[in-house]
């Protein structure tokens, strides 16, 4: 999205139906407005997301930044390598005077957290997470303790600093709903950054901005799952899903690139998140626009790529590019 078309946003926020939060995070950051909006858009269908990109592009701020604006529990976990699951889940304490364990809650127990470096931690902590993202539920023992209603894990990683990490399973990455790639701000909006930083050093601040209630959320994904797709695009998205899997009946490239398709969690993710982009543009109804940019967040970190595709340099987006290209839209 453009420095102009993110103005033009802005000015449309004051009449949407989330225009608090809407307002409340434009407010805090300046530019990734593709970014802001992908994650409203996991917000709003109920899902996860994985924030890859350089340090210092505002990827913890950004997930503060929504977190603050609604009326909700947030925590922030920085990830680390002696991190155990017990830091996340919790753990029962033994209470002397009732004689009794008694189950003393973790971060995990909050309506948005923040996993910060998430793959720095090894995969004991990591398989921590999959029952809480999944089931929204975490089971101790021989009990299950219900998570938040309102519950959304915002990962983030850095994408070219190996040492000392570990590449998150895929069990755990088709989790997420979306993966979003953080680029660098463009020339108008990081003299905008600067601004804004100098405001800070001084003490400038503006009147706090109402905050969204959790039932706002609820009516707007509400809103989101009543919104109009029709049967063709639906047939298309499950081609496209389809098309990963047995890539050779649509093009013999696209077939040397893919060395496992995506499930029928990704089928589900596309028209979910189409869905929600159209509603929060206030488009009246889902077209191809809106399912094909979705399917480069949603498709990304479950295509795996071949290793004949990885050795040609070829990139995830650029095989869901063919992809895009080698499917007819109905």
């Amino acid at each position: 999205m453009s420095f102009v078309e993110a103005q033009e946003m802005i000015k449309k926020a004051a009449h949407h139906p989330l225009s608090n939060l809407l307002q409340s995070i434009q407010s805090k950051i300046i530019g990734q407005s593709q970014i802001i909006e992908q994650m409203l858009v996991c917000l709003l269908t109920d899902g996860h997301a994985l924030l890859e990109g350089m340090p210092g592009l505002a990827k913890t701020r950004s997930a503060k930044a929504i977190a603050d604006g609604i009326e909700g529990d947030f925590h922030r976990i920085q990830f680390t390598p002696d991190l155990l699951p017990s830091d996340l889940i919790g753990t029962e304490i033994y209470i002397h005077e009732k004689s009794d364990f008694v189950f003393r809650k973790g971060p995990l127990f909050n309506n948005i957290l923040l996993a910060d470096e998430i793959n720095r931690a090894p995969a004991k902590v990591q398989s921590a997470l999959l029952e809480a993202m999944e089931e929204k539920q975490v089971t101790v023992g021989h009990k299950t303790y219900p998570l938040p209603k309102l519950y959304m894990v915002i990962a983030t990683q850095n994408p070219i600093e190996q040492e000392g990490t570990y590449n998150l399973p895929e069990a755990q990455l088709d989790r997420f709903m979306m993966h979003l790639e953080v680029g660098y701000p463009s020339h108008e909006e990081e003299l905008r950054i600067v601004e804004l930083d100098e405001k800070r050093q001084q003490h400038t601040s503006q009147a706090p901005l109402p905050l969204t209630s959790i039932e706002e959320v609820f009516a707007a994904r509400d809103s989101v799952s009543r919104h109009y797709i029709s049967d063709k695009l639906k047939e298309y998205v499950v081609s496209l899903a389809s098309a990963t899997r047995t890539p050779g009946k649509y093009d013999p490239e696209l077939a040397k690139w893919i060395a496992h398709g995506v499930s029928p969690r990704a089928s589900i993710a596309i028209i979910r998140c189409a869905k929600a982009l159209a509603w929060l543009r206030g488009d009246e109804y889902v077209t191809p626009t809106h399912i094909h940019e979705v399917a480069f967040p949603v498709l990304r970190h479950r295509i795996q790529p071949s290793f004949e595709s990885e050795a040609d340099g070829i990139s995830r987006n650029e095989i869901i590019r063919k992809l895009l290209d080698v499917v007819a839209i109905p």
